[in-house]
């Protein structure tokens, strides 16, 4: 597997797979080919489909300007074999195609090249999943998954952490800060600030811990609909989720700095098993991709906070991830915002729940985390393509923007 540096990544919303890998394609096209004169980019799939309101479209412009580029948005169906969120880069000088390169955008900001290899980075985990890793712990007396996290990528691990923690942590402080309506015309008004003050009654504490959890994942999920700066967990449309708990922990137990770190570790190591053995792109696998694989994370890291031993943080992250398969994504409009936002804040509410079945149950589990990993990517490639982010299906056919009246 690669480093856990893949799953965490600092830029700007709402998509990592329509706004992140699309500028990363975008970039390297335009590096390549100097002597272009104008570029024509054709997004199939899941690009197409919602592109607009991902704003792929102006992020490609922006990458490619001052060079005229023109953004086809095309209706062809895509082999079997092809991911969905597929983009062709042409390259135009005298007026002619000079060159085109097809690229893929897998999720979490990463990219596929056609003809290439996966990605520039290097192994750095031998195991593949987490029945090896279990093996492996076992047979060296490592105790967490933290320690062996900084034994395959050492002690400046830490400071790569600390700097996603940072980055998680503002974008908590700036999305409460902040009112207004969100960008796209859905209207859809800013809550969390609204949210995080409100005076539940007689402060009963369930109330509390739900209302201020739920506070910090909008808190992230708006500032990620509003183009802001958040942190990829695994993705853009899923990165309220793990800050949320992490942040909630911090308040509430006094976690250290370097203890959440510690609790980063391993929730990257779940996002990685998720991404190497199944998927985290919407497009390919649904939302339980995104929302299922950012609550395994939270729920994980919550398990390592609180001490808990392998097999707990193993059936921690299994019973997060088991109760979102079959999660659909259908955003309406294209938009990271209805169902996104509310998602964010139900999946770390079901991390913490998760986190306090695993440290009772444990022992009386039948499922493994390998094994719900692999039902989850079975059960992402049997979805119909219209609730894999086509927005063609579920509450985006229903949604009316004219009226913005549920259809009947």
């Amino acid at each position: 597997m690669k480093s856990i540096r893949e799953i965490y990544k600092i830029g700007k919303g709402p998509s990592s797979s329509h706004t992140m890998g699309p500028e990363r394609a975008a970039q390297y096209f335009k590096a390549g080919h100097p002597e272009a004169e104008g570029f024509q980019v054709i997004l199939y799939g899941s690009l197409s489909k919602t592109g607009v309101g991902h704003g792929t479209d102006r992020v490609l412009r922006e990458v490619l300007s001052p060079l005229p580029t023109q953004i086809i948005f095309s209706e062809e169906a895509l082999p079997a074999s092809a991911h969905p969120n597929t983009m062709d880069f042409i390259a135009i000088a005298g007026g002619e195609e000079t060159d085109r390169i097809r690229f893929a955008s897998i999720g979490g900001g990463d990219i596929r090249i056609a003809g290439q290899a996966d990605g520039k980075s290097e192994e750095v985990y031998i195991e593949h999943s987490f029945a090896e890793i279990a093996d492996f712990c076992k047979w060296r007396y490592i105790h967490t998954l933290s320690d062996y996290v900084e034994l395959n990528e050492g002690p400046e691990i830490w400071d790569f952490l600390m700097e996603v923690w940072q980055a998680m942590k503002n974008a908590i402080d700036e999305g409460l800060s902040k009112t207004g309506v969100l960008p796209g015309g859905l209207n859809v008004q800013r809550k969390a600030k609204y949210l995080y003050e409100q005076k539940p009654c007689n402060d009963e504490p369930g109330l509390v811990e739900f209302q201020k959890i739920a506070a910090y994942a909008y808190a992230v999920a708006e500032q990620n609909a509003d183009n802001g700066t958040v942190v990829t967990a695994p993705t853009c449309g899923a990165c309220g989720v793990l800050p949320a708990v992490l942040k909630y922990a911090q308040v509430t137990k006094g976690f250290s700095d370097e203890k959440i770190c510690r609790a980063l570790a391993t929730a990257g190591i779940i996002g990685n098993l998720t991404k190497t053995n199944a998927s985290i792109s919407g497009a390919e696998c649904g939302c339980q991709a995104e929302i299922g694989t950012a609550c395994s994370m939270a729920a994980a890291a919550l398990a390592e906070l609180y001490e808990q031993n392998l097999d707990q943080v193993e059936y921690a992250a299994e019973v997060a991830m088991e109760h979102h398969l079959g999660l659909t994504c259908d955003p309406i409009c294209g938009l990271v915002q209805i169902p996104c936002i509310e998602r964010n804040a139900v999946a770390a509410m079901r991390a913490m729940n998760a986190c306090n079945l695993s440290y009772f149950l444990t022992g009386s589990r039948n499922i493994s985390y390998d094994m719900v990993c692999r039902a989850m990517k079975e059960t992402g490639e049997n979805l119909n393509h219209r609730f894999r982010e086509t927005s063609e299906g579920g509450l985006a056919k229903l949604y009316d923007r004219r009226n913005t009246r549920r259809r009947s």
